[in-house]
């Protein structure tokens, strides 16, 4: 493996997106780091995992000592081989087992380096999924605050790249590094048994020249690199952010400003990687000088005592084979060194995630929610998304079991904060909010959300099939649950047409399908989750008049026997609420049934009669 070919992989990200205030990248020393991936190297509860390692080492150990001992038994072979009067007879005396035997030193250290690999394949493996695993479970853990202020691209690399780093630490510090330093060693006290003290010199001059040249160069191409990869990121953030909003760019065809904003970001990126390659061009030019420079030394003393008669022609290729032993290991310190540099930088980042606290957390102690009824109360809610930006102010109604409580008002009321709040995306600053009188605080988000349902008004789907994301509403729903709910949502005829059917795919956020059809997929959902309090939060203010009536027949049946909370713009869709609340700057201004607020000529009544002129006669 080259420094070259080694320096292509791996990236360093810059700043890390999704740091949070109370852990940054940095904030931890290198043995921290290393610390915090040791249980996973060494799980206690897995013996059979911990006795691959142990099995590995020793592999490992016996690779090392095949290898130092292969140019002793190549020296054998050569002495052995130099005539001594004539070629005829050299060659009766050639001991051809000593040749053999160095064939299979080389071939045992190769084995033994093989099932140290295929032994702790299983190790590194399962540590990588346990550590992704935990990193993806844990960035759903994080608040909705946290992932609506991030880039979900950047993110996706960061854990991308702190995996990866964790796999080259896990294999290159264990099965590289140390031995390495160990072949160092005992390489250079071959020299100094064998050879004498000034070869001994001559090889540890050269490891620590080497080593210090090697570290001094890749601290400055670790600040160079990290700069490629701040432009490598901001490159792919803008390539991503153009084809999610593809049809956007074709609306306003602004093909031609996306490509030029995106050759803007490449136009950094090219700068940045010329001066990684001129940079590591240099540094794989330093390391030649000094291993050649040192190669010919030894050689020259090597020659001079062959000449003298103090060495043998066995001695001098002896030399050589070590000298040229140790270059492979040097010129893989230098790419070992700045991959670990750049891996505990991808590390950190992603630990960073790691430690990044939720916003909203059960309390210690909380217990599942008990819906007995469905009541919904809020009670003076207060809530802002910061100090200077206060959405709800004293906020409070009471929806009765069974009851149906309307939400509208003019965009930028706080409707949405309400579904957001009642789901426990975000802890309320000030009041409270209950179910059957439990504070959403003092039970489990869980089982909280498990007992609502929401019919969105922009329905995303999985790119997967149809039946996939009914399902999603109840993952391990059988196909005839499935279809069920279809049916009950009034789009089974329609999947049933389709060529695949339920395994037609509906492609990325479910862009295939027509905006009644995913309403229509989203309610199938809910009715197969089947929760006791659902929220349809302007479920059908996308879609047009004849495609709203329809959906809303479905959604009147989704509501039966529930506790609904209605969040609307049209009106014409909560007439028959049995309570509709009229918010406006976050406070409640009006509320009463449909006829009672048309009747007291307020602000409900005003946007009643401007929707009312805007409907098409």
């Amino acid at each position: 493996m080259t420094d070259q070919a080694l320096d292509t992989n791996g990236q360093t990200p810059g700043q890390n997106p999704g740091q949070g205030a109370d852990a940054r990248p940095g904030d931890e020393g290198d043995l921290s780091i290393f610390r915090r991936v040791i249980p996973d190297l060494w799980p206690a509860s897995r013996p059979d995992l911990r006795l691959r390692v142990v099995v590995a080492l020793a592999f490992l150990v016996l690779a090392k000592a095949a290898t130092v001992a292969t140019p002793f038994v190549y020296k054998w072979a050569v002495d052995a081989l130099v005539p001594q009067g004539d070629v005829t007879a050299a060659l009766i005396v050639a001991p051809i087992g000593i040749v053999v035997a160095y064939g299979a030193v080389r071939v045992t250290g190769v084995l033994f380096q093989q099932l140290r690999d295929a032994l702790f394949a299983h190790v590194s493996n399962h540590a990588l999924r346990r550590l992704a695993l935990r990193a993806f479970r844990h960035l759903h853990a994080l608040s909705l605050g946290f992932h609506i202020s991030r880039r979900t691209g950047s993110l996706s690399r960061i854990v991308d790249r702190g995996v990866k780093a964790i796999d080259f630490l896990l294999r290159f510090i264990l099965f590289s590094i140390v031995p390495l330093m160990i072949e160092l060693l005992l390489v250079a006290i071959v020299f100094w048994w064998v050879f004498g003290i000034s070869y001994f010199l001559v090889v540890v001059g050269t490891v620590a020249l080497y080593t210090v040249f090697t570290f001094k160069v890749t601290e400055w191409r670790v600040a160079i690199r990290k700069r490629m990869n701040e432009r490598d990121q901001d490159a792919s953030q803008k390539a991503i952010d153009s084809l999610l909003n593809f049809e956007t760019v074709k609306y306003f065809t602004n093909e031609r400003h996306e490509a030029e904003r995106y050759d803007r970001a490449m136009r950094g990126y090219q700068k940045a990687s010329v001066q990684t390659a001129q940079s590591l061009a240099m540094l794989n030019s330093g390391q030649a000088l000094i291993i050649t420079g040192a190669l010919i030394a030894v050689m020259v003393m090597a020659a001079r005592g062959v000449a003298d008669g103090t060495l043998t022609v066995g001695d001098f290729v002896m030399a050589n084979a070590l000298m040229i032993q140790i270059t492979v290991p040097l010129n893989f310190l230098g790419t070992v060194y700045r991959e670990i540099r750049q891996a505990l930088v991808d590390m950190r980042e992603m630990f960073s995630l790691l430690d990044k606290n939720p916003d909203v957390q059960d309390r210690p102690g909380a217990q599942d929610l008990d819906v007995r009824e469905g009541r919904v109360t809020f009670r003076d809610v207060d809530f802002g998304y910061g100090p200077d930006r206060q959405i709800l102010h004293g906020v409070s109604f009471d929806v009765p079991p069974g009851g149906t409580l309307a939400v509208v008002g003019p965009s930028g009321a706080g409707k949405s904060t309400i579904a957001r709040i009642l789901f426990r995306f975000y802890e309320v600053s000030g009041g409270n909010v209950e179910i059957d009188g439990q504070d959403l605080r003092d039970v489990t988000q869980e089982s909280l959300r498990s007992a609502i349902g929401v019919v969105p008004q922009d329905t995303v789907l999985f790119n997967d099939s149809i039946a996939y994301n009914i399902a999603y509403g109840r993952p391990g729903a059988s196909r005839e649950e499935v279809e069920a709910a279809a049916r009950a949502a009034r789009i089974h005829d329609f999947v049933s047409a389709l060529p695949d059917g339920y395994d037609t795919i509906v492609g990325e956020r479910g862009l295939k399908l027509s905006g009644g059809e995913k309403q229509r997929v989203a309610i199938a959902r809910t009715i197969l989750k089947n929760p006791p309090i659902l929220i349809l939060d302007e479920a059908t203010s996308a879609l047009d008049s004849q495609t709203e009536a329809e959906i809303q027949q479905e959604l009147r049946a989704l509501g039966r026997d529930r506790t609904v909370i209605v969040i609307a713009h049209r009106l014409s869709t909560v007439v028959d609420a049995g309570e509709i609340v009229v918010l406006d700057a976050g406070r409640v201004i009006e509320r009463g049934t449909h006829a009672e607020l048309v009747a007291a000529g307020g602000r409900y009544a005003a946007m009643w009669a401007r929707q009312q002129e805007a409907e098409p006669v």
